[in-house]
């Protein structure tokens, strides 16, 4: 007995060599096309991380919401604090990009330091943080495009462009308002909006058909686009990030001058839980500068390059960060803040420009917000289908999931069956469960690629290194310890999600992944970790 687990523990923590994942990486039949430089990592990263997060979540971070209380102005500190946590993440994840240039991401590098079963565990969790991050992006998208139109006069059917979700939740409100005798005029436009959807809906067998279109057909262009090619994929983005960049601009300079110092106070309404909670909260803006190396075998350089894409990305959007949330909690007040509905949270920097009555501006803002989330869309969709990709080569996934297009050499299964299943989920769901799963999953992440550079250094001391994170192992344990510290910052319902997660992962692995894995197939039994 005693034989068949050490048995079984050999195998479930068997390493893939590293020389043997550069090595698969060469066969002409499952490689991508080379073609992205340093500039088009950062526009990448920056494509990435600018999104959702500045534009979407900065509104739940401030306000705050049933379980969770907001930061206020004190978000600026939460920004910082999150900054700091993924730095020494990025310096982690930049030695281990460089060293292995894989498509993989932190999945590969926990194939060669924890073994197959922790491997397993971190692609399935690179699902939350890629794949479930797109699904509110999409609807943070959604919200903006219909803000956008509505500058043209047109007119979404509101049960065409909110989730089910948060339409009967403010249904519910709206009905409670009115029975204490509240005027339907005097309801918020959300709860307004949430009103409608209910009453005129289309039904289907008997229930209310409110879906979130436009959510939908974003995720399938973007799907689209990836499939035919990485470098055209890199020059829509490029064009995209410089438009976000000057709207972000744009928002500063005019909201500058209708900035209140009096909305500053008190700073930290919540004090230190509300920072806490905050800062977990916009770690969601931040993921994305991982994304990057997921593209590693599409670089031409990676050894040099991808460093310069991680560190520089993440490096430019901090600043970028701190300066629009101190406008922000300048022109909103904490109180006007906490009373929003869920779907204006999701229009933040929107609402901010309507609250000062330059509904002129709102418009150049939600264009910018389309336009910066639909680059995110881009990124992380894929990022998503070169994990599954790398999964499936290695036999961990169906080997369907690695096939490459003849013509485009993109993973376009994998693209297809991502862009799909995001699509179908962003039009019935709501955007702050989203935005939890997607920081509690990338965290874990984190935490794994950290302690991985702590135990590749030990194990493997005079393997070249083209970048090494200073300070080790003082950087890695500082960057688990902060993420960590992050994820209890995450209400107990995601924590519950997470553990469920990752019990699914744990039955496909058993049930399908371990019978089929190809390093299990031809190598005999190595040492272990």
């Amino acid at each position: 007995m005693t034989l068949d687990k050490q048995k079984l523990s050999n195998q479930l923590f068997k390493i893939k060599d590293l020389n043997i994942i550069l090595q698969e990486s060469h066969d002409p039949a499952k490689q991508l096309k080379k073609a992205l430089g340093p500039l088009d990592l950062i526009l990448l990263g920056i494509g990435a991380i600018i999104g959702a997060g500045i534009f979407t979540v900065i509104g739940t971070a401030a306000a705050g919401d049933l379980v969770r209380p907001g930061a206020g102005p004190s978000i600026i500190l939460s920004f910082g604090l999150t900054a700091i946590a993924c730095g020494f993440a990025a310096l982690c994840y930049s030695e281990f990009a460089a060293m292995v240039p894989i498509s993989g991401s932190a999945y590969t590098y926990s194939y060669a330091t924890f073994g197959e079963l922790i491997a397993w565990i971190i692609g399935w969790d690179l699902m939350l943080e890629y794949t479930v991050a797109n699904i509110a992006v999409a609807i943070s998208w959604s919200g903006y495009f219909t803000e956008f139109l509505r500058g043209f006069g047109i007119q979404l059917p509101p049960w065409a462009s909110i989730d089910f979700r948060s339409a009967f939740q403010g249904f519910e409100k709206a009905s409670m308002l009115l029975s204490q005798g509240m005027t339907f005029e005097q309801l918020n436009p959300g709860l307004q909006k949430a009103w409608f959807a209910v009453h005129n809906a289309p039904h289907l067998f008997g229930m209310p058909l409110i879906l979130n279109i436009p959510a939908f057909l974003i995720v399938a262009m973007i799907t689209t686009l990836l499939v035919i090619g990485i470098k055209e994929s890199a020059r829509f983005t490029s064009v995209m990030v410089a438009i976000k960049l000057l709207v972000l601009t744009f928002f500063v300079a005019v909201g500058l001058f209708y900035v209140k110092p009096e909305n500053w106070s008190p700073f930290a309404p919540n004090g230190f839980a509300g920072i806490k909670t905050g800062a977990a909260i916009v770690f969601f803006a931040y993921i994305g500068f991982d994304a990057v190396s997921t593209v590693a075998e599409e670089t031409k350089n990676p050894k040099r390059d991808l460093p310069i894409g991680i560190l520089g990305s993440l490096a430019i959007c901090t600043v970028i960060y701190i300066i629009v949330s101190a406008v922000f909690t300048g022109l909103v007040p904490f109180s006007i803040l906490k009373d929003t509905l869920a779907s204006q949270k999701a229009e933040a920097l929107s609402f901010a420009m309507k609250h000062i009555n330059l509904h002129w501006a709102t418009g150049i803002v939600a264009a910018g917000a389309v336009v910066a989330q639909t680059a995110v869309l881009l990124v992380m969709q894929l990022g998503q289908s070169r994990i599954f990709f790398s999964m499936s080569r290695d036999g961990l996934l169906p080997p369907v999931f690695s096939k490459v297009h003849p013509k485009f050499k993109t993973p376009y299964i994998t693209t297809i069956a991502t862009g799909l299943f995001v699509a179908l989920t962003a039009s019935f769901s709501n955007i702050d469960e989203m935005v939890d799963l997607t920081n509690i999953g990338t965290l874990f992440a984190f935490v794994l690629v950290c302690f991985g550079v702590v135990i590749l250094r030990v194990k493997e001391p005079h393997r070249h290194r083209t970048f090494k994170v200073p300070l080790n192992p003082v950087i890695p344990l500082l960057g688990v310890s902060t993420c960590i510290f992050l994820m209890t910052g995450l209400p107990t319902i995601t924590w519950i999600r997470f553990v469920v997660w990752l019990l699914i992962g744990f039955v496909v692995y058993f049930f399908y992944s371990m019978k089929h894995s190809l390093l299990r197939k031809t190598q005999s039994l190595p040492h272990k970790t």
